[in-house]
């Protein structure tokens, strides 16, 4: 059988999960399907048979129009307050199939659903508010940019439509 990344469903084993960050473990197994049933965000799994690989969370979200770089928010209507991106609010990856690329993978597949689903909602892109030092630099290595005194850091839907998804 092959990897497939879905939306979370009751078939497959959260309880196996273990990506070795308390935090992001916790919300899987014991948050992300009452998140899913509120709608808070959509959680997408990666998995084999019924084996979690790894997962990421999508949402609908907004950040002050003056957290934008300059070059971004002289792009923008001065109307606008506050500008609609998405939330890509975790993601990890199992210890067990750690070095294997699939953060990559996952962060790839969250990247496509944001950029398609903004042909349909408004999002000017994607903002990640990493954990640690370790996912700082994950998310810079694909392009994402800090956004000033927030710790957050940013992904134009602009530069994520120029990639080959």
């Amino acid at each position: 059988m092959s990897i497939k990344i879905e939306p979370l469903n009751s078939s497959l084993n959260k309880k196996g999960f273990n990506c070795g960050k308390d935090m992001l473990d916790n919300y899987f197994h014991f948050q992300a399907g009452q998140d899913v049933k509120r709608k808070l965000c959509v959680v997408f799994a990666m998995f084999e048979d019924t084996t979690v690989k790894g997962y990421y969370t999508l949402s609908n979200a907004s950040i002050p129009a003056e957290m934008m770089p300059q070059a971004i928010k002289k792009k923008m209507p001065k109307s606008y307050e506050a500008l609609p991106v998405t939330l890509l609010g975790r993601l990890a990856v199992d210890t067990k199939f750690k070095g294997q690329g699939l953060g990559g993978i996952l962060l790839l597949d969250a990247l496509k659903r944001s950029y398609d689903s903004s042909q349909s909602l408004g999002s000017i892109g994607i903002v990640v508010d990493p954990l640690d030092s370790d996912a700082l630099a994950f998310y810079k290595k694909f392009g994402f940019i800090l956004l000033p005194d927030s710790g957050k850091m940013f992904l134009p839907m602009a530069d994520i439509a120029k990639l080959e998804l």
